[in-house]
């Protein structure tokens, strides 16, 4: 049976999210730091009086944090009553997938780590993430 993805970039890959964990799409004007988390957090951004944790999805995949401006756009996840907004580069469409399958191919850390599986969509073969697993940060993170 076909499911509906949302197809977003991070680090350069078009991976797909479940639509049914998204809550929403956001574009994100201004993140507010806050001291001593962990490096994947961003900080916070308020939303229609909600307050989410800013993840860098960069970061969570222990790819560095992003560079330049603050990416605009988030994906809104909501885990275990809370809300966070996993920064995108982009979000590129929404697209029916279905077939999914083991990755065949050898993915970073990072990537195996919050992968899935293999999805096929009319735009070809995408890694299918668990946002979750992008929340909780770098494999070294993730274990503590």
């Amino acid at each position: 049976m076909e499911r509906l993805y949302l197809m977003v970039r991070i680090a350069g890959e078009l991976v797909a999210i479940d639509a049914n964990d998204v809550g929403s799409v956001v574009e994100i004007d201004a993140v507010t730091p806050v001291p001593r988390v962990a490096p994947h957090i961003a900080g916070l951004f308020a939303l229609r009086s909600r307050v989410l944790t800013v993840i860098d999805s960069r970061a969570a995949l222990g790819l560095g944090r992003t560079k330049g401006p603050a990416m605009p756009e988030a994906v809104v996840i909501l885990i275990d009553g809370h809300s966070y907004a996993l920064l995108v580069e982009a979000v590129e469409d929404v697209a029916s997938g279905d077939m999914l399958a083991p990755c065949v191919a050898t993915l970073e850390p990072g990537w195996a780590r919050v992968a899935l599986g293999r999805l096929s969509t009319e735009r070809g073969d995408v890694l299918l993430i668990d946002p979750a697993l992008l929340i909780q940060g770098p494999e070294e993170l993730a274990a503590a």
